[in-house]
């Protein structure tokens, strides 16, 4: 065993990897250890993308990645789990061999490696939501900053965090403490150091004006009548509570609403006013109303109250092949951008193998927006219903009718329901194409049926599946003349 001792900071990590990998140790060889007083990392550029490091690093060797697995390392770097190093050294040393399944979220590795990057972006996303600075009274320009925070990240991201204040305070000073270190902005340079939390850190009991204002908005803000704990708690962990100013208001104004409150802020005498009763069919009782000119506006079912935004497409407008999938998931719901999580990662995969790219082919949903369920921090994706597939039904044909596609491909039991109008069977729909539209459709699994196999080699046949599916749609596309289709449309 070989024992490498680096500082606990990407750019030392990456330097010990260059030199091991040109002297060819393998993962299981190495003792990855860590200094106990680390210094602070100096900002350092991942790979020199086309380029050797030979000259910057005197014992290493080329390393060629992809930018996406660049910033897949740089971010699980952040994860603060003790073996992370040997891990991605295992993964740079898959990479280097060759073996490209190494950052694809199909693969054993890949997969950690992108729950680690995940949470990592997600770490960074609640510190700079949750940071709150309180200004100091007493603060002089020499000795104590003007605002201060106290912050308890669940990864190792105060120094991308840092950077990200020190760009937007201006030149007031600051400092953000941690149990693990403490980042302090002078208002030209940023300090950085390492140490542990000291007694006291997180308190701060003086509350400034703006505060206070903040305070008074707040109240007055909350609707008891529209009280939604679950979305609350969703949106707001309750860990970051102890943290925001008004964290200490959340509990008493919940309590509030429970005894009573929701009664005070409703207009309960509506309900007991005395009124004629006229009958009327249900389908009549609701107004005609026009039909929504964009997806932005769709109100046809009631997806959109917990949604980000509505998923529309993307691809040629005149592509041959159109791919329908169920619905967007989380990462879809806030870029809003069709199959760019971990599914369409392995969806680009499937479709490399057919031969096909993002650019040829037309991808959209049977749902526009993302159906989901919390579960605890996470939102877990939930299948649609019939009502809501029909709601969407609208989209879907104006997709169909401006695309005029060859051939149409249904990623799933949700997306086959939705093209053929009715509850069907996928497993009936597999083996063959079928005539759809006037052109040709086939039925595959959705590739996050493959995301969900624990066993490699279950993983790699429903992967499979769906690249010979691809293969078949890209065949018969070619095959169909543009003119035919369109004369049998």
């Amino acid at each position: 065993m070989r024992s490498i001792v680096i500082e606990d900071h990407f750019a030392s990590w990456r330097a010990a990897s260059l030199g091991a990998l040109a002297e060819g140790l393998a993962p299981e060889t190495i003792e990855w250890r860590v200094k106990q007083e680390p210094e602070s990392p100096q900002e350092q550029a991942l790979f020199d993308y086309g380029a050797t490091s030979e000259e910057a690093e005197p014992r290493s060797t080329a390393v060629h990645v992809s930018k996406e697995l660049a910033a897949l390392l740089q971010d699980a770097a952040l994860y603060r789990e003790s073996q992370r190093w040997a891990f991605l050294y295992k993964v740079l040393w898959r990479w280097h061999h060759g073996d490209r399944a190494a950052a694809s979220p199909a693969d054993t590795d890949g997969a950690r490696l992108h729950r680690m990057a995940k949470s990592v972006r997600r770490a960074k996303h609640d510190m700079i939501a949750y940071v709150r600075f309180r200004k100091q009274t007493s603060a002089s320009a020499v000795q104590t900053p003007e605002y201060i925070a106290w912050y308890e990240p669940e990864h190792d991201v105060l120094a991308w965090a840092a950077e990200h204040f020190a760009q937007r305070m201006g030149r007031s000073t600051w400092m953000i403490t941690t149990p693990r270190g403490a980042a302090f902005w002078d208002g030209q340079q940023l300090h950085l150091e390492q140490r542990r939390a000291l007694p006291g850190d997180h308190r701060c009991d003086t509350a400034d004006e703006a505060e206070t204002l903040w305070l008074t908005y707040y109240r007055s803000t909350f609707n008891p009548a529209r009280l939604n704990e679950a979305a609350l708690e969703q949106h707001m962990p309750v860990r970051f509570w102890k943290g925001l100013p008004e964290g200490h208001l959340i509990p008493a104004m919940i309590s509030e609403a429970k005894s009573g409150a929701r009664r005070v802020a409703q207009a309960s005498g509506v309900g007991a006013l005395a009124g004629k009763t006229i009958p009327i069919e249900a389908d009549m009782a609701q107004p005609a109303r026009d039909q929504p000119s964009s997806l932005d506006t769709c109100r046809r079912c009631d997806l959109w109250r917990n949604a980000t935004q509505a998923v529309g497409s993307s691809g040629p407008s005149d592509a041959r092949i159109m791919l329908i999938g169920e619905q967007p998931g989380d990462q879809e719901d806030l870029s809003g951008q069709p199959f760019v999580g971990p599914a369409g990662q392995l969806l680009e995969t499937a479709m490399t193998r057919a031969g096909l790219s993002r650019e040829q082919v037309y991808l959209t949903n049977a749902v526009k927006h993302f159906k989901w369920e919390p579960r605890g921090k996470r939102r877990l994706h939930k299948t649609p219903g019939q009502r809501e597939i029909e709601a969407c039904s609208y989209w879907l044909e104006r997709e169909l009718h401006t695309v005029r596609p060859a051939v149409i491909v249904a990623l799933g039991a949700t997306a086959l329901t939705a093209l053929l109008r009715g509850k069907v069977s996928l497993s009936d729909h597999l083996d063959a194409p079928f005539g759809v539209q006037g052109g040709w459709g086939i039925a595959t699994y959705h590739p996050s049926f493959a995301l969900r196999q624990q066993a490699d080699a279950d993983r790699e046949k429903v992967l499979a599946e769906i690249s010979n599916a691809l293969i078949r749609a890209r065949e018969l596309a070619e095959s169909a003349t543009p003119t035919a289709t369109k004369q049998q449309q």
